[in-house]
């Protein structure tokens, strides 16, 4: 039987679930687990404020209950892990938030770490996060791109911002790693790393191959690692 992850965009923006969708092919391999990307449709168009926040934990949590037979482990793709402790008790399967994820593994690639947020509001919440998970010191610094996730969609605007963004956290903030502080960045981790020459973490990606060893080695799966 076919190991699958469910990864789950929070947001209603079906242009954010295909990016991500593009952005977890080379995780894609033979013999290796499904991953599908739903979004959740009763999700706001972007999650953006404690509220859209909040809001989605209910139908989040349904949506991992629905699939939770089908599943072997679940992605919240979302930089601010809306519902993670939630699902976490709606299911036995491994859930994963991207922030969680991105930072951790931003942390093994360098020691100062710099996150793009997109709006001023968002690192707010991040902030609050971070403090909650004791990594707050290993944050350089965290500034926005000043647009939200729906004008994420003009590709050419939104990588000279989070370029110009990056470039203010590794020469002014000291930062030598940079994390992609929301799930609809995803396409542009290659052209941001080859740019400013600092590695440059796709939180969705790091998040999906931690699912990916924890389904492997049968971590909470009810299965057996081969």
């Amino acid at each position: 039987m076919t190991e699958r992850i469910v990864v789950i965009n929070p947001n209603s923006t079906e242009a954010v679930t295909r990016g991500i969708d593009a952005a977890l092919e080379p995780l894609r391999f033979a013999g290796g687990p499904r991953i599908d990307c739903l979004t959740l449709q009763e999700g706001p168009p972007g999650v953006q404020t404690q509220r859209d926040v909040d809001h989605v934990i209910v139908p989040l949590c349904r949506l991992v209950q629905r699939e939770d037979n089908a599943a072997d482990a679940f992605v919240i793709a979302c930089f601010s892990d809306p519902g993670l402790y939630s699902a976490r008790e709606t299911t036995r399967r491994p859930v994963f938030g991207i922030s969680e994820a991105g930072v951790t593994t931003a942390l093994n690639l360098g020691s100062a770490v710099g996150i793009i947020a997109i709006l001023p509001v968002s690192v707010t919440r991040h902030t609050r996060y971070f403090r909650g998970l004791g990594l707050a010191q290993r944050i350089a610094g965290e500034r926005p791109i000043d647009m939200g996730v729906v004008e994420l969609a003009d590709e050419k605007k939104t990588l000279a911002r989070m370029t110009e963004i990056g470039r203010e956290l590794r020469d002014r903030d000291g930062a030598d790693v940079l994390v992609m502080g929301c799930a609809g960045m995803a396409r542009f981790r290659g052209r941001m790393e080859a740019e400013l020459g600092i590695p440059v973490v796709d939180p969705t990606q790091a998040a999906v191959t931690m699912a990916i060893g924890a389904v492997r080695l049968g971590y909470r799966t009810g299965r057996q690692p081969a």
